[in-house]
């Protein structure tokens, strides 16, 4: 409860027990009828109701377990995310028909309405969908709908958030973008650049996704973050070019 963290001391508070080999790697608010997102550098992630993680009543306590890791996996994301109550059917007829959209048009999508929810539906699912943005070490990512991301119990080994095998490597990071919102991906290198999120392709989640770094050899990607719209200079933006991102326009990070 946030209630626990008040009259906080220059020394700070206590927030959770960790065990020897484990470590903190995101903090978040929550509401009770929120959904948590966890997301693992193999590429698994796994999406659960916050009501199945129960309050506790001591700060000093180490939690219930999220996701099942491997022995040399590690979790490198937390997301909350908007709860929606959909059924498979309404969920996969609206994927079907926003896949639609992205390929032909309306003209298609429309056809694939007639064979499955109302426009009605349709608007209200597309108002309320939320996307994943995904990277990886290598410079790979993409944009996936929420809605891809089936809600389950926590403590199982979760579903595929992104293929890792081969040119992608580990994932570094996974959370919800806006399509006016920028990214900005930083290297081992000492380089960053700064992209459009609107210019990442929307893929499934177990795709691979396009490239949004061009990394040298050796070179990885070790950080990503979001700027949300209207929080950046404008004048100062790095420009990539989504799917055939360069790294050409990069600075060198501070």
């Amino acid at each position: 409860r946030m209630s626990d963290f008040t009259s906080i001391r220059s020394s700070g508070k206590i927030a959770m027990k960790l065990d020897p080999d484990d470590k903190l790697i995101g903090v978040d608010t929550c509401g009770a009828d929120d959904d948590i997102l966890l997301a693992a550098n193999n590429g698994k992630c796994i999406r659960f109701p916050v009501a199945d993680t129960r309050i506790f009543s001591s700060r000093n306590s180490t939690g219930v377990r999220g996701i099942r890791l491997g022995e040399n996996d590690r979790v490198v994301s937390l997301t909350v995310l908007d709860h929606i109550q959909l059924n498979v059917e309404t969920r996969d007829a609206y994927l079907r028909m926003a896949k639609a959209r992205q390929r032909n048009g309306a003209e298609e999508a429309g056809e694939a309405n007639a064979a499955g929810e109302g426009m009605e539906e349709f608007r209200r699912l597309a108002e309320a969908e939320q996307f994943i943005l995904t990277v990886t070490e290598n410079g790979f990512g993409k944009r996936t709908s929420a809605y891809e991301y089936r809600t389950t119990h926590r403590g199982g080994r979760g579903l595929v958030n992104i293929a890792t095998e081969g040119r992608n490597g580990e994932v570094v990071a996974s959370f919800p973008v806006a399509p006016m919102d920028q990214i900005m991906l930083v290297t081992n290198g000492g380089k960053i650049i700064r992209s459009p999120v609107g210019d990442i392709r929307i893929a499934g989640r177990a795709t691979q996704g396009v490239n949004l770094f061009r990394t040298a050899d050796g070179e990885k990607v070790v950080s990503a973050a979001h700027v949300e719209e209207g929080n950046g200079d404008e004048g100062n933006v790095e420009e990539g070019n989504g799917e055939e991102g360069n790294g050409e326009r990069t600075e060198e990070a501070s």
